[in-house]
Parts: structure tokens; sequence; C-alpha cells
């Protein structure tokens, strides 16, 4: 096939790609980004990082590539997607009842979006089922209804809002007899960083279903809700779960709930007013009058000052595990630890599960589950990429266990997701292997063995 060349490759790493899963889509500089780098360059100063070290230097511009990605839709036109692809299409000429372009109810199921949480500035995952019932012999190219939910999600959202929005948008753009929307809205928790994900089977999501309907579809109660809904029901959509318009008052994000972790910093928070303007919002709009202060309250979580204490204390108490000189050796695990992270290439968090397996003998005593996930959440709660972890809770549980260690690190990567690299449910996997794992490929196979399937997904 060809060998690679190197030259062209040195010049694509110093044009923004990167090693290690980061990957850097390259876009225009413009005037606003500047301003977008500085902003950052505050925040990461205010969590008392060197914004000159190796693994910083070029974090504001990868900032700005994914906030500028991730919110393109301000600068996005529906009529520049809509006009051109509508398309004359007949519907029954004779007869009872209808089909084709005239009164045929059309769905497109499972649309992946993603997008920006207007109250905290972090991202969630959105599942989109859009149906439209075609008027005037006129129908719509399919991949179009994508385009235009798209246009929506990348700014910052509401469920509610952002189903307003697109159904508003197809309804005036492809003028239908009809359009209804449905979203599963999913939203990372805020985690208490007191008990910080005591267990593998944490709740690590809020989930919201929200809908919104036009002309047929503008009564919830109409037949032809009930037809759109029957032909989602294997999406796991309940029209009693649908969130109710009423309610819409009530911020679904965590970040409204979460504890008080006091003020903030306000060269930060006035950081991130200023990213807000560059991405042309307005931030005094009532909606986003606290985000600045709820994003810098969520960075600040990654500060890690008290953790390290409580996880120092809690490691020096347990040095002691040389017991005897036999060796019955077998291979023990912890499997399923969860954590959550910030990856400090895009300010941006990224979260899965960790298995730990040891070679144990009497010599070494089998420590306790809730030690080795104080070590998981101790590394995950700073700024971090996904190798540097894996490497750290390796060294860190080898450090107690006598040396041979094997773990498995896997996590989904927003950051990834916000830019349209990577597809909802996939993950990344990173392993460290020490001591005797790393010449013993039977022990590996065996502790890779014992790994449950599907771990990460978000549930």
């Amino acid at each position: 096939m060809g060998a690679l060349n190197e030259g062209r490759f040195n010049v694509e790493l110093e044009n923004g790609v990167t090693l290690g899963g980061c990957v850097e889509l390259g876009l225009e500089r413009e005037p606003e980004t500047f301003a977008i780098e500085d902003a950052v360059k505050v925040l990461l100063q205010g969590l008392g990082e060197d914004i000159n070290r190796e693994g910083l230097r070029k974090t504001p511009l990868r900032v700005v590539n994914a906030l500028r990605e991730g919110t393109r839709g301000y600068r996005e036109k529906v009529k520049d997607i809509v006009q051109g692809a509508l398309f004359p299409e007949a519907g029954l000429e004779s007869g009872i009842g209808h089909a084709g372009g005239a009164g045929g109810l059309v769905i497109v199921r499972d649309l992946d979006l993603f997008s920006y949480c207007e109250s905290c500035l972090l991202p969630f995952q959105v599942k989109c089922h859009i149906g439209y019932v075609p008027s005037g012999n006129r129908v719509v190219g399919l991949s179009k209804l994508s385009r235009v939910a798209d246009v929506f999600a990348k700014r910052l959202q509401d469920p509610h809002r952002l189903a307003d929005e697109v159904c508003s948008a197809l309804q005036h753009g492809i003028k239908p007899a009809g359009v209804a929307v449905v979203l599963h809205c999913s939203h990372i928790h805020f985690p208490s960083f007191e008990s910080a994900f005591p267990e593998s089977n944490h709740h690590r999501w809020v989930k919201v279903l929200v809908s919104s309907g036009s002309g047929v579809f503008e009564n919830n109660k109409a037949d032809i809700w009930g037809d759109f809904l029957s032909l989602l029901k294997f999406r796991a959509v309940n029209v009693e779960k649908i969130h109710p318009r009423d309610s819409a008052d009530k911020c679904w994000c965590p970040s409204q709930t979460t504890s008080k972790i006091g003020p903030a910093n306000s060269g930060m928070t006035s950081a991130v007013a200023s990213i807000l303007q560059s991405l042309g919002e307005d931030p005094s709009r009532k909606e986003l009058i606290g985000t600045p202060t709820r994003f810098v309250k969520w960075l600040m979580n990654f500060k890690n000052s008290n953790l390290e204490v409580k996880l120092n204390g809690f490691v020096l108490g347990q040095m002691d595990t040389v017991k005897s000189t036999h060796y019955d050796e077998h291979i023990q695990s912890e499997l399923n630890l969860s954590f959550l992270s910030q990856c400090e290439h895009h300010l941006l968090p990224f979260h899965g599960v960790v298995h730990i397996g040891y070679i144990s003998t009497e010599r070494v005593n089998r420590i306790g589950k809730s030690l080795l996930q104080s070590i998981v959440h101790f590394h995950g709660f700073k700024l971090q990429v996904q190798e540097r972890l894996t490497r750290q809770i390796a060294e860190t549980a080898a450090s107690l266990l006598g040396g041979d260690v094997m773990v498995v690190v896997e996590a989904h990567h927003s950051c990834m997701v916000s830019r349209g690299i990577e597809k909802f449910g996939s993950n990344t996997a990173t392993v460290a292997v020490l001591g005797r794992f790393s010449t013993d490929p039977t022990a590996r196979a065996k502790f890779l063995q014992s790994i449950p399937n599907s771990t990460t997904t978000g549930g």
C-alpha cells in the first residue's frame, strides 16, 4: 500500500494532529478565536496550571476548535439547507387514503446529535426522531432533516427549545401539513465529590424525553401522534415519560441542583462570559446569566486539592502488605471502578470504568475495593489524558499490590463526540501492564477474559 511519507506526517503533526486519542481539526482562525484562547488561559491559570507545560500549550487553540465546531449552528441558516432539496412527489390519485407527497407520514429515526447545555456549558447527547406529513406534493431529501436538526443542536441549548426550534424550522422550511419531533437527551451528572461515584452502577446520566409538534401534530392527543409514536416503539419512547411542557421552567441541568462549593473566581467567570460573547451569544440573556459561574464551579472540582490529602492518608495506612514468603499465587481483580475526569486538551469531561488485576500471594494482602476506587478518583479528578491516567493508576496500585498489576481503562470522551469524530456508544480502551503481567500472556489473557462487555455505555 506504500510507506508513510515522513515529511508529510511531520507537517500534519505541526498543523494540529496529535497522537494518543485526541484528533485536532484544523479550522480557519478568526478574530474571535484569539479572545477565546486568552479566556482559556485565564481558566487554566485559575486551576493553578502551568499554561506552558507540554500537555497544555495547545489547549487554548484546541478548546477554540472544539467550541467553534460545537456551536457552528450559529453560523448556519436553515434556508441554505432546505432550498434546492424539495422534490415533487405525487400522492394517491384516487381511492381512499393518503401516501407519497400528500398526507403520508414520513419518519427519520435515531439521529445522533450533540449539543452544549446553555446552563453549564457541558455537552449533552441527543437521540432525535423527526416525522412530517408532506403537503402540496412536495417532499424533502431525508438527509436534510438531520442537517436541519444539527443546525440547532450546534448551539447552546435546552431540550425543549431545541425540539421547538427544529420543529418550527422544518414547518417553515418545507411547509408540510405538520412536523413532529421527539428528543431523548442525556446530560452527565454533576457527581458528589464526597462520595464520588462509589459504585460502578451509579446513575451517570440525567435523562429527559421531550417533544414538539406543529400543524396536524400541534394537538398532542391527535391520532397522527399515535401513528408516529407507534413507529418509535422499539426506540424506548414511552409517551407517558415525555417531559410536560408546563414543567419547562424547571431546568433539567444537574448544575442547578448540585451542592454548593463556594463562590466562583471572578476572573474565571469573566473569562467564560467572554467565551460566550465570542461564540455569538449574549451573556446577559436570562438563561445564560448564571452559566459562567456554574461552568467555573464544575471546572474547579478538578483542581483536586482536598481529595489528594484524603487519599494520601488512606494509602499510608495500608502500606504493610508483606505477610509471609508463601507463593500460593492467583489472579485477583476489581472490575468496573467508575471514574470521571476532565480532558486537558479540550476542557471537556470523559468518564468510564477502570479494571484492575493483580497477582495475589500470601505476601500481598487483598486490599479493599474502596481503596482502589479512591486511587482511581484521586488520579481522575484533575486535568488528564487517558493514557496518563492508566499509567498513574497502575503505578499507584503496584506500590500497594506487590508490583504485578494490569490496568484497563475504558472511557467515553465527550471531546470526541462534540467534534463529530466518535459515534455515540463507542469508547476508548487503554492498557498498562507491570511486573509479571508484562511477560506472562496467560496471566494477561485470564484477566482480560474476566472483564465484562459493554461497561461504559451511558446508563
